[in-house]
């Protein structure tokens, strides 16, 4: 292993830079005297953050009208329980999981892009587990691969996979460890 050699630059009686050269590697360090970088908030500090701030600029009179349209889709979601599901399925008879959310939205009003990972980057209010309400839509498995409508009282709604129908389930321990983010459309 080869050693290094030091050099040091004086500015003023003050070390400006030392380097230290390991083979091709040249390494670079700050000032003795410089500041301490600022604490940078992380990312979910940022998103809460971000939500709170866009929180506090929505009007009364959206908030309500953003919880009546959710209540809207809800009622959707339900009378589609019992239908089929169908890869890509957008309605009016068969559903995929974000075909039934994006449907559920639209009649409510609220146009939605069309797959999970779409969705889930377009609606710009992001939401926790706890933080849920009616309405809300839940992803799952690391890819935001699945997802449902939030329906209240721990139960959501959604079209599972090929062979089985659209259906209001419990949130088990399961879907809380599979959980991956959760977004509030209609604002």
């Amino acid at each position: 292993m080869k050693t290094g050699r030091f050099r040091t630059s004086l500015a003023g009686g003050a070390a400006a830079a030392t380097a230290v050269t390991l083979g091709a590697t040249l390494l670079s360090a700050a000032p003795a005297n410089a500041a301490a970088p600022a604490r940078v908030a992380t990312a979910p500090q940022t998103a809460s953050i971000a939500n709170a701030a866009y929180a506090a600029r929505v009007s009364k009179a959206r908030k309500a009208r953003q919880k009546k349209r959710a209540a809207y889709a809800v009622k959707y979601a339900y009378k589609q329980i019992g239908d089929r599901y169908r890869y890509g399925g957008t309605g009016p008879s068969s559903w995929d999981c974000s075909g039934l959310a994006g449907g559920s939205w639209r009649k409510a009003g609220v146009k939605l892009p069309r797959t999970t990972q779409q969705i889930y980057r377009k609606v710009k209010y992001k939401v926790s587990w706890k933080g849920a309400v009616k309405g809300d839509l839940l992803f799952f498995y690391s890819g935001k691969s699945h997802m449902g409508i939030y329906v209240g009282h721990g139960y959501m709604i959604h079209a599972p996979s090929s062979g089985k129908r659209v259906k209001k389930i419990k949130l088990n321990r399961y879907y809380k460890r599979n959980f991956s983010g959760a977004v509030r459309p209609g604002y």
